[in-house]
């Protein structure tokens, strides 16, 4: 039997947790699946955002935690006629939509779920 050293040894701590997302209401729009790809936010990155952006904070997870699209793509925030990139997310989605995906990528990132299993002595 595998010691847990061992297991942690053994591991790849690089890979962090990634998942697709359709949003529903601009994949209506568009008449095509519009899907992002949202990735774990590592420790120190979850915690700066934490404290720095207490105002928009879910709007900074986002434009950390989705790899595609690129959100700070020039050409997105053109089409919304905004200068940040977090001006043009305000745009383009719903409150709920910016909340409900800014908590897919803090589940990714470990918040928001059962990480543990306590193990129960007979």
């Amino acid at each position: 039997m595998n010691n847990t050293l061992d297991l942690l040894l053994n591991m790849n701590v690089s890979d962090l947790p990634e998942k697709e997302y359709k949003v529903k209401r601009l994949s209506g729009l568009c008449g095509s699946p519009v899907i992002f790809k949202l990735r774990a936010l590592p420790y120190n990155q979850a915690n700066d955002i934490a404290r720095a952006q207490k105002e928009d904070m879910e709007v900074h997870i986002l434009l950390a935690g989705v790899v595609e699209p690129n959100l700070k793509e020039s050409g997105l925030m053109a089409k919304y006629s905004t200068v940040t990139p977090a001006e043009m997310i305000k745009k383009m989605l719903l409150p709920g939509e910016i909340t409900d995906i800014s908590r897919a990528i803090e589940r990714l990132s470990g918040y928001r779920i059962d990480t543990i299993e306590e193990i129960k002595k007979k």
